[in-house]
C-alpha cells in the first residue's frame, strides 16, 4: 500500500484538517513565542506542507472522479 493510497482513504474533512492544523499551530506558536528562529522554521515548514496538500489535492482518486463528473452536473 502506497502512502498516497492511505491518504485517499480518509474523509475530505480530515484532509483539510491535515493540511490546515499544522499551519494554524505554527501561527499560534509565532504569536505566543514571538519572532525567532524556531518559529520561522516551523512556519516555513507548515506553509510548505499546506501548499503541497493544496497542490496535490486534484490528483487524489476522489477529486479526479469529481472533476470527471463535473460536466454531468451542468446538464
Amino acid at each position: 500500500m502506497s502512502p498516497g493510497a492511505l491518504f485517499d482513504q480518509i474523509s475530505p474533512h480530515a484532509r483539510v484538517a491535515t493540511a490546515l492544523v499544522p499551519f494554524l499551530v505554527a501561527i499560534s506558536l509565532r504569536l505566543l513565542l514571538g519572532k525567532n528562529r524556531m518559529t520561522r522554521a516551523v512556519l516555513s515548514l507548515a506553509t510548505m506542507w499546506f501548499a503541497i496538500n493544496v497542490l496535490l489535492a486534484p490528483y487524489s482518486v476522489e477529486m479526479r472522479r469529481d472533476i470527471a463528473n463535473l460536466g454531468g452536473r451542468f446538464r
